[in-house]
């Protein structure tokens, strides 16, 4: 029997190989079939550690001109190095900050910080919120550094609904950051739920939030419901009595429709 040399086959073998994927890439359709060119992608400039060029800033470390109180006669909150803190005169009246602008669909950033003494524990630690729709959905900011609390109320958690995918939280007196996108809900004209307020969170760079769907604003007793309000309304921070401390805060506005209808060759729609 006439063998064939191994260095034969594998020479055979490289050219049949070589001439299927020649012909394999004659039937494929040209590449520039799936290339997009338009519309074309905005350009925002991010420095590093700074402020993106699209964004607005709401506090730079030096006056809340971009905050009102929601109490008028509660106590005003302080204003130092940089940042600014929930006041701390007891007994007080709790005076809660909101943005005299409206906001609907925002990235938003800023940096917290919860008292470096260590007082109490659970809810009564480090605690505030920041509320987007005028108070209604809430984002949890708390000292959860081993601090033990009910899972869906520690720092990261959607308030009294969704638990944190992870408790990244520095210990009390060091800075954290707080990266948000907010997706505001929107309702038909009869007053029914068309889609419901979506959160993504990130705290210290950490996943705690994905896309998570709201079932109604957060409330503190009971189940939530919706009930219709405009997109755009005020952004808020909380005072619960503790001296949690802002600095660094800005946003980017979005548009959650244009977001989930952006525009992509007919193809893919197919």
């Amino acid at each position: 029997m006439y063998k064939i040399a191994p260095a034969l086959i594998a020479t055979l073998s490289l050219a049949l190989g070589a001439s299927c994927t020649a012909q394999d890439q004659e039937e494929l359709p040209e590449p520039q079939l799936t290339e997009q060119w338009e519309p074309k992608v905005p350009v925002v400039t991010s420095p590093v550690n700074g402020i993106p060029s699209d964004a607005i800033v709401l506090f730079d470390g030096s006056d809340l001109e971009a905050w009102e109180y929601s109490n008028p006669e509660g106590e005003p909150w302080t204003i130092a190095d940089g940042s600014f803190t929930v006041s701390k005169q007891k007994p007080k009246t709790s005076n809660g900050i909101r943005t005299k602008d409206s906001f609907g669909d925002v990235q938003l950033h800023l940096e917290f910080r919860s008292p470096a003494g260590v007082e109490s524990d659970g809810q009564g630690r480090g605690n505030s919120g920041l509320f987007f729709g005028d108070g209604r959905y809430e984002t949890q900011i708390l000292d959860s550094y081993q601090n033990e609390t009910y899972a869906n109320g520690q720092l990261g958690s959607i308030y009294k609904q969704y638990p944190p995918l992870a408790n990244p939280a520095r210990k009390p007196g060091e800075w954290s950051t707080y990266d948000i996108v907010y997706i505001a809900p929107r309702f038909n004209d009869d007053g029914s739920l068309k889609s419901p307020a979506r959160i993504t969170t990130f705290i210290n760079g950490v996943l705690t939030q994905l896309d998570a769907e709201l079932f109604g604003p957060t409330t503190f007793r009971g189940l939530p419901e919706y009930s219709a309000h405009p997109v755009k309304l005020p952004i808020s921070l909380q005072d619960h009595g503790d001296l949690v401390s802002f600095r660094n805060i800005w946003l980017r506005e979005l548009d959650g429709e244009e977001i989930n209808d952006r525009t992509v060759l007919p193809e893919l729609k197919k």
